[in-house]
């Protein structure tokens, strides 16, 4: 048989990746709100999904839905509590290939100090040389996820803000051989404002 190519390393484009959230309000509508800044890295061959990994940190502290007491209100003490916890980490501990451009990811979610085991259903959207400069080799997909926001302690204001968290990422990376993980560096402190424990 012959030898099996090498994953290659990538590292996440903090400026092209963004999670999306989705979180019922009081049954009139659902909330959206947006984080971006996520840095990770990834090895991946499209020939072998089931040898991927990936390792991403996701900066929490940085959410926007959009209005400034609604941010203030998601960070507070009884929700996020991003002063504690101002960043989330995801890390691959399998992948399940569907086909050659499906798969499901599964990991670990670190969210507000607590561990969950969570399934990204992920879809490749491409992998090519990209067509501005520096011309990195670059992979894009696009990923959902459903989780209980209960199972990681966030659990204020029930009456207020549903249980169900839909989870929507794009997300692209660049082929990069010297690709850290974030998590190897040593943290830059955190000193965000006090907030508030508002209604959201």
């Amino acid at each position: 048989m012959p030898a099996q190519a090498a994953a290659d390393t990538y590292r996440l484009d903090p400026v092209h990746t963004r999670v999306l959230f989705a979180v019922e309000h009081a049954g009139f509508s659902h909330a959206l709100g947006t984080v971006s800044g996520s840095e990770g890295v990834l090895e991946f061959d499209p020939q072998n999904w089931p040898s991927a990994r990936l390792s991403v940190t996701v900066p929490i502290q940085r959410l926007d839905l959009g209005d400034d007491k609604w941010n203030k209100a998601t960070a507070a003490r009884n929700l996020l509590d991003t002063g504690r916890f101002p960043q989330a980490r995801f890390v691959s501990t399998r992948v399940e290939p569907i086909d050659a451009t499906h798969a499901n990811v599964i990991g670990q979610l670190t969210l507000h100090g607590v561990t969950r085991e969570v399934t990204l259903a992920v879809t490749l959207n491409a992998l090519k040389r990209h067509p501005l400069p520096p011309f990195r080799r670059t992979a894009g997909f696009s990923a959902t996820a459903t989780l209980s926001r209960s199972a990681f302690g966030v659990d204020g204001w029930p009456s207020m803000i549903g249980d169900e968290v839909q989870l929507r990422i794009e997300a692209e990376a660049v082929r990069d051989s010297n690709a850290a993980d974030p998590q190897d560096a040593p943290a830059a402190p955190v000193s965000p404002p006090p907030v508030e424990e508002t209604t959201p």
